[in-house]
């Protein structure tokens, strides 16, 4: 079988990437050592309060937050989620700045963040030599590549 015949496209829902920026919206917030509330992510995703509080509920029952009238906090599995998330777009923006010396496009990193799987990760990581921070100074989570 001809092997240009066979490639895979893989189309992403849009489902697991709104998904993926709740996750992330919500890292960020903690990292910034804020509560974790409603209204900043609603602020943060540019989306209405309501749309926040269903989606909360949707991502507690994913076993991805915990959500309750306390407050909003990742579950490990989410914690991986937000922190796989801001990775991608971090190293994204080290290649933009850094190897390419392009102006960072927000917008194009966050198209390419969601399709971009463990393998390619770690190969731009080790590309751009295990970047600490990004551009805008915030921490780079680290990946298995960066303690090998």
């Amino acid at each position: 079988m001809d092997s240009v015949n066979d490639e895979v496209l893989f189309v992403g829902t849009a489902e697991a990437e709104h998904v993926e920026m709740y996750l992330k919206a919500i890292w960020h917030i903690k990292e910034r050592s804020e509560p974790v509330k409603i209204s900043t992510i609603a602020k943060m995703l540019n989306v209405r309060q309501p749309s926040v509080v269903q989606m909360l509920k949707k991502l507690n029952e994913q076993n991805l937050v915990n959500y309750s009238k306390a407050g909003v906090s990742l579950t490990e599995g989410g914690e991986k989620v937000g922190s796989s998330m801001m990775r991608n777009s971090r190293l994204l923006e080290v290649l933009m700045d850094s190897a390419l010396k392009v102006e960072i496009d927000e917008e194009m990193v966050c198209g390419i963040e969601h399709h971009m799987n463990r393998q390619f990760t770690d190969a731009l990581c080790t590309m751009l030599k295990h970047p600490r921070k990004c551009p805008h100074g915030h921490v780079i989570p680290p990946g298995s590549c960066c303690s090998a």
